[in-house]
């Protein structure tokens, strides 16, 4: 476990650094001027003599390899940088919205994970019939629709034909304080929305793996000892499903975040997603690029975890790499 972990981490080091590189050559090949960007409304009335200074002040106008030394030193010290777009530290921003994001991807993971295995397990053990069919026909349909449409297709119908739930925002526009009540009815519809885009991998998945386990020699024997179906089913045949399952998590890890940028936007949640979008639209590198890291160490991180889930729960397992 420990060389595992070691050599999880002698890969993570190398992908920042150079996520972190790229990141910072977009940022330097960009023909907008920071200190433009800095003055804001006020560019107008601001001398050259003082964006001259910003400039200095920034070393904006020092090589390259010396800026990203720089950036990465304050990077490394914490200080993410000055946001250009919403005019305070980067680190204010992120320590305002993660929680929010993190909320919204961790409801959605459990939405997903146990409708998957419920559902993938039930047509498993009914393969061919008509709700085996009718859910991967479902899975199919679902997988290509955008996560966008769904989403508005979602406000249309739920939230303004019918009045079920907000379009958007995550209060009240009339609340003067956050409540859980008000919290958890605004989030129901974006949860659900994301959940419904990611189940089709996780559903599809639990299904072949537990209609495989069905076929093998233990179940088979499960079945011949005269056990109960349920207890052949969800005691043997997803148990042994569950490992492959584990592995799934941590490599669609990457398109949960991608689809949380987009849920958050189209439903104006005040998470990481819609200022990274802010951010990408306003040319907004230091937010974009703090941002880029903080996504990419989580998705590391996760299949850090995952690699450690599998290995626990079977040592019989070696994960190399």
């Amino acid at each position: 476990m420990i060389r595992l972990i070691r050599r999880r981490l002698a890969v993570a080091l190398p992908v920042l650094l150079a996520t972190s590189f790229g990141m910072f050559l977009l940022g330097a090949a960009s023909p907008i001027d920071p200190a433009l960007q800095y003055a804001g409304g006020a560019v107008s009335t601001a001398s050259e003599e003082n964006l001259a200074q910003i400039r200095a002040n920034w070393g904006v106008d020092d090589p390259l390899p010396i800026q990203y030394l720089r950036w990465l030193t304050n990077l490394i010290g914490g200080d993410l940088g000055w946001s250009t777009s919403r005019h305070q530290p980067v680190g204010d921003v992120i320590a305002a919205r993660a929680g929010w994001t993190l909320l919204l991807i961790g409801l959605t993971l459990l939405v997903v994970l146990l409708t998957s295995l419920l559902l993938g397990t039930i047509a498993a053990y009914r393969r061919g019939g008509l709700l085996d069919r009718g859910l991967r026909a479902a899975a199919y349909a679902v997988e290509s629709m955008p996560v966008f449409w769904l989403a508005l297709a979602a406000i249309a119908v739920l939230a303004l034909a019918l009045g079920w739930f907000p379009a958007g925002g995550l209060t009240d526009i009339t609340a003067t304080t956050t409540t859980l009540s008000d919290v958890a009815h605004h989030l129901a519809l974006p949860v659900t929305v994301l959940a419904i885009s990611q189940a089709p991998w996780f559903l599809l998945f639990v299904r072949d793996a537990v209609a495989e386990s069905l076929l093998e020699d233990h179940v088979l024997a499960a079945r011949a000892r005269g056990l109960r179906g349920r207890t052949v089913l969800f005691g043997h045949a997803l148990r042994t499903a569950l490992l492959p399952f584990l592995t799934l998590i941590g490599t669609h890890l990457p398109e949960l975040v991608g689809g949380s940028v987009l849920v958050e936007t189209v439903f104006s949640l005040p998470g990481l997603g819609a200022v990274s979008v802010q951010a990408a639209l306003g040319s907004d590198f230091p937010l974009l690029a703090a941002i880029t890291l903080i996504t990419t160490a989580v998705v590391l991180a996760a299949n850090l975890l995952t690699d450690i889930a599998y290995t626990a729960a079977d040592p019989r397992v070696r994960v190399d790499g």
